[in-house]
């Protein structure tokens, strides 16, 4: 049950830049003084003081939490079953300081767990948060949920970010964060105008074909690296995070580029595939396998697009995208 779990929020969570425009950080105050108010879709948020004992419910926000020096109490797991659920970018900047417990939400959030803990500030912004959820959590510590009008699971990695950065205190540090990562977001387009307007997709071999729409962050990446998304896909998707191509749309996904999330020992599998293998995206070479790893810091890194984990998404999925497009399938062998 767990793995079906995992499973299910790595597809419909696993940015041109004008996403963060789209999903503004909403708060009072700009600078680091409190106290603050973030908005979110159950409410207003009040940070009376800057918090000392952060329980992340989300599944990424410990990331922006530890890039601005504040270290939960406490995180949720997600996959890879890492101590105090940090990959290697993050748990690099844990330092000294104590390993933050592990939450489950297996079996839904943990709310005497959390109010165990004695918390002062609430995060769960990429999260999948209820209204009923919400009001356990407020009774417990104020709680910054997910942002007005974004889907859960669907909040860009800018937004975490800066919310992250007004909910302790360290906005301006935030916003410089989101600004060196949308510097080389800027770099990529440059040095690889190939790249511009060439029509890609995220996809999973999960029970068929499962394409990821605009909504999902690990899409909004390949538009910030000056991509475009298929025109119709969110006829297909609708308005989730992705959803199953039927056999009979399977020339969907002969796009300029797709980028895999095979399950592990899952990419042979899929080339194998007698509706897939056809597809010139594959007879051409160009498409990308991230195969299911923990302990790679690839498969991680795009699952989590934060701003820890994209400096090596940045690193390593470009020249796999470059030599994707280049018209030459040895080079994607």
């Amino acid at each position: 049950m767990r793995r079906l779990v995992v499973l299910i929020v790595l597809l419909l969570a696993l940015a041109g830049c004008g996403t963060d425009e789209k999903q503004q950080v909403a708060s009072s105050q700009s600078g680091g003084a409190f106290p603050v108010t973030i908005k979110n879709k159950y409410g207003d948020t009040v940070v009376e003081q800057a918090p000392k004992r952060v329980v992340t419910v989300g599944l990424v926000e410990q990331d922006a939490l530890l890039a601005l020096g504040v270290v939960p109490v406490a995180t949720t797991e997600w996959f890879g079953e890492k101590p105090g659920a940090l990959f290697p970018w993050a748990k690099a900047k844990l330092g000294d300081a104590a390993v933050p417990q592990v939450l489950s939400d297996k079996d839904g959030i943990q709310f005497e767990k959390i109010a165990a803990l004695r918390p002062d500030l609430i995060i769960g912004l990429y999260a999948g948060i209820t209204a009923d959820d919400y009001k356990k959590l407020t009774a417990i510590a104020p709680t910054v949920a997910q942002p007005v009008g974004v889907p859960d699971y669907g909040v860009a990695w800018q937004v975490v970010a800066r919310t992250v950065g007004q909910a302790v205190g360290k906005p301006q540090q935030a916003d410089e964060l989101v600004k060196g990562i949308e510097k080389r977001f800027a770099d990529v387009r440059a040095q690889h105008p190939e790249f511009k307007g060439k029509p890609a997709l995220m996809a999973s071999p999960y029970e068929g074909y499962f394409v990821y729409g605009t909504q999902d962050p690990r899409s909004r990446l390949l538009t910030d690296f000056g991509f475009s998304l298929p025109a119709g896909l969110d006829k297909v998707i609708g308005d989730k995070f992705g959803g199953n191509v039927s056999a009979e749309r399977v020339s969907l996904l002969d796009q300029q580029a797709v980028v895999w999330f095979p399950s592990k020992g899952g990419t042979a599998k899929l080339k194998a595939d007698p509706l897939y293998k056809n597809l010139k995206v594959r007879t051409e070479g160009r498409d990308v396998f991230v195969e299911e790893d923990y302990d790679d810091q690839l498969y991680g890194a795009v699952s989590f697009v934060s701003v820890l984990s994209l400096p090596i998404v940045l690193d390593e999925l470009v020249p796999k995208l470059a030599a994707a497009v280049d018209g030459n399938p040895a080079t994607n062998a």
